[in-house]
């Protein structure tokens, strides 16, 4: 891991330990960049702010920077009463990819806080394995079935255990190596 992810995982404990996750809105595009600049300020200059640049990964490209606010505005939109309607939106988000690197780390955060507001529930990511994470999330555009059952296998309603989150965050950075 490098120097920058290990201020960022710190960054990410803090945000815990300091009550700080309890201040952001839950499910808003606003909220993800509230999250992405709490865990990345100081260590990239584009913190909180949307990519103005296109980036792929692989064969894969995520939403034109043309398009991302409007992308970005239809998925703050989209409904999220259910875990369904939740992982599509958060498949969406992915896809729109809106930040130039830590979409992963903020986007998992952002994903736990809509659940625990809307049903009492986050991810337990330590039950996540990486490779099928990664796998379910790549194949997810087309079909979200493979997510949304492995995401669902893995919920708790511990969602205010340090443990959880602590670990959480552990199991999150190390889908990113």
């Amino acid at each position: 891991m490098s120097a920058l992810d290990d201020l960022s995982k710190q960054k990410a404990y803090q945000l815990f330990e300091s009550g700080d996750v309890y201040k952001i809105e839950a499910g808003t595009i606003k909220g993800l960049c509230d999250t992405h600049k709490y865990l990345f300020d100081g260590l990239y200059d584009f913190a909180g702010k949307l990519r103005d640049k296109n980036i792929s990964k692989g064969n894969f490209r995520f939403a034109s920077v043309l398009y991302l606010k409007e992308s970005l505005d239809k998925i703050e939109k989209m409904p999220d009463k259910t875990f369904k309607q939740i992982i599509e939106k958060y498949v969406e988000l992915n896809i729109a990819h809106p930040f130039m690197e830590g979409n992963g780390r903020s986007g998992r955060i952002w994903l736990d806080l809509l659940l625990k507001k809307n049903l009492g529930l986050c991810i337990d990511w330590r039950k996540v394995k990486k490779a099928d994470y990664l796998q379910s999330m790549e194949r997810s555009p087309v079909n979200d079935l493979e997510i949304f059952t492995l995401l669902k296998s893995a919920l708790t309603d511990n969602i205010y255990q340090r443990e959880v989150f602590i670990e959480g965050i552990d199991q999150s950075y190390y889908y990113e190596r």
